[in-house]
């Protein structure tokens, strides 16, 4: 993969105190990409901090930054000093996120923000005039995949991957794990390539799939179930599976950030089943979040486009509706029926 790398180091010889920017509800990706993002800058004697509007799963907590001053921070719970170092910063990256909509609270303040202003990101490309410089390119499984071949490009690291710290290559390995379904997904000979060089580098592979992949709660196992047996409901005629999480059932199930990761992808295990929905009702119910995954080449990105405000990849894509969680299966299906006309996958 070529990358152009000179401008990005041009900013980075530059600056000191740099802003490190997930998205609102943080997977695998965002967080993967921007405590990789942090090890790196740590390293190179700069000072990063990161900032995720929402909390992050908990079990991807190993990820965060050993020093306590440089513990992730959240707006939730601190938007004004979340505000502040966005002020502060020589340089604001915003990772694997691809319109400043997503960062939820901080659109404006990156956008009149003095510092300058970076996008590193593998979703459709939206809004690359607000940022500038801009590295986005969906030919990658995830952003720290995309990640990953900036590092190995710049002048410090040279395309050894040795020269990666730890930390950091165990933050790149976790985001393209995560991001890929466990290579399920997504997948490109880049991204075999990428896991191979990480591994030889020491990575312990069967270490971060059991942290990330095998520490649920039995109550997070039960809402699976729940959800399977209960609330799956199979469109035949469209080929489609849909379910709905309410925050009645999150709190029978004692639920926490991050305990819905990968039930989208349940259903697309029936042969037939070619498209699969999950919403999930809001904490504050304020609107229902859209995941969508789907088979070979039907396009979901186009699906959550038009009718779910929101985008993504062809085969994984997500939005909101701001509307009752109990609206929702009378919309989507009639969503479904315009849009699998014109998709032309029945």
């Amino acid at each position: 993969m070529q990358i152009d790398i000179s401008s990005l180091e041009s900013l980075l010889q530059k600056a000191d105190k740099v802003a490190l920017v997930g998205h609102f509800n943080p997977d695998g990706d965002a967080l993967g990409s921007v405590t990789a993002a942090y090890h790196y800058l740590k390293g190179r004697g700069m000072h990063p901090r990161i900032i995720l509007p929402s909390p992050y799963p908990d079990n991807m907590a190993f990820l965060e930054p050993d020093d306590p001053q440089d513990r992730m921070l959240i707006c939730e719970h601190d938007l004004d000093g979340a505000r502040r170092l966005v002020a502060g910063a020589d340089v604001v990256i915003c990772l694997d996120l691809n319109r400043l909509a997503r960062t939820e609270y901080l659109e404006e303040d990156i956008l009149h923000a003095p510092g300058k202003k970076v996008l590193i990101d593998h979703h459709i490309p939206a809004e690359l005039d607000r940022f500038d410089l801009a590295i986005s390119t969906v030919n990658v499984s995830s952003t720290c995949e995309l990640l990953f071949w900036i590092l190995l490009a710049m002048p410090d690291i040279d395309g050894d991957t040795g020269r990666i710290g730890a930390r950091c290559a165990e933050s790149l390995y976790v985001g393209m794990m995560t991001d890929t379904n466990n290579f399920s997904n997504s997948v490109l000979p880049s991204t075999f390539e990428m896991a191979s060089k990480l591994i030889a580098r020491g990575v312990d592979k069967d270490g971060l799939q059991e942290k990330v992949l095998s520490c649920y709660s039995v109550s997070r196992t039960r809402l699976m179930g729940h959800l399977i047996k209960d609330k799956m409901k199979v469109l035949p005629a469209y080929r489609t599976a849909y379910m709905l999480l309410s925050n009645k059932e999150k709190d029978r199930y004692h639920f926490k950030p991050g305990d819905s990761e990968g039930f989208v992808n349940l259903p697309l295990a029936i042969s037939s089943v070619l498209v699969s929905a999950f919403f999930t009702e809001n904490f504050d119910s304020q609107y229902v979040r859209v995941s969508l995954r789907s088979k070979g080449t039907i396009d979901v990105n186009r699906f959550a486009a038009r009718y779910f405000n929101g985008g993504g990849h062809r085969n994984a894509a997500g939005g909101r509706l701001y509307m009752p969680l109990e609206a929702v299966p009378a919309y989507f299906e009639a969503s479904l029926a315009s849009w699998a006309k014109e998709e032309k996958f029945l």
